[in-house]
């Protein structure tokens, strides 16, 4: 259970009481119930939706979902695009690219990569709703983008390796995050989205694995590693790429 709560802890703004605070090793052991988190804030979005579609058009329930997202979550993952978006495409080594990263002000390239991810996601879901399509894409877009996450930290080292490049005192979370971690999140995420969207659920996670795969190698070259902002901005990518193929089956 702990794990589970360090899981809605780290990935939510949902406030959770504990008689000490989480630690790195606990953060990334909770990897394994990322999936069933993205569950619950897709359940959530679902709830949005469901409550002001009989109210407002669907350009509007659109919008409020997307500041449902970023209030549920912090903006954590939007903040990961931007900051990534900007360290890749204005830093040109490695440590130009880390420490662009770590600068808390958006950027040119941050800034447009915000905006077009907005885009696409306000336009998807208003096509999705006024289709009556959403349902099962609300719930699994938010379960495999944060399994996507599961995914490259399992795979791909964690880039940051000093205190000066943003590593914790207590570890890097991603470190700890394992096969086993993994397994579990992969099982979980398979037996969700098949029992929600069937094959067409399948179809989004191949989508899922191909923009993971896309990152993990762009990663890999210029960084050698992934960093907690490529992880968020996979998670918002995998997030619309779920949703694009949405509209191509409702096409």
């Amino acid at each position: 259970m702990r794990l589970f709560l360090a899981a809605i802890s780290f990935l939510t703004r949902i406030p959770i009481r504990t008689q000490s605070p989480f630690i790195a090793e606990e953060l990334g052991k909770s990897a394994r119930w990322f999936p069933a988190v993205g569950l619950l804030i897709g359940t959530i979005y679902l709830a949005a939706c469901h409550g002001l579609s009989h109210l407002f058009p669907a350009s509007v329930v659109a919008v409020a979902i997307v500041a449902t997202e970023s209030l549920l979550t912090g903006a954590l993952h939007l903040d990961g695009l931007a900051d990534m978006a900007d360290g890749f495409g204005g830093g040109q080594s490695k440590e130009d690219v880390l420490r662009i990263m770590r600068d808390h002000a958006i950027g040119t390239y941050g800034a447009v990569a915000l905006i077009l991810l907005i885009a696409l996601k306000l336009v998807t879901l208003t096509i999705l709703i006024k289709g009556h399509s959403g349902f099962p894409y609300l719930l699994i877009s938010p379960m495999l983008g944060r399994w996507a996450s599961v995914l490259l930290s399992a795979s791909v080292p964690y880039a940051r390796r000093s205190t000066e490049q943003g590593t914790r005192q207590d570890g890097n979370v991603p470190d700890f995050v394992g096969p086993l971690e993994l397994v579990v999140a992969t099982c979980t995420a398979a037996i969700l989205v098949l029992s929600i969207a069937r094959w067409r659920g399948l179809a989004c996670w191949v989508a899922v694995l191909a923009v993971s795969g896309m990152i993990a190698r762009l990663c890999r070259a210029r960084i050698g590693g992934i960093t907690g902002d490529t992880l968020g901005a996979t998670t918002e990518l995998s997030e619309v790429a779920v949703l694009l193929v949405a509209i191509a089956f409702q096409s």
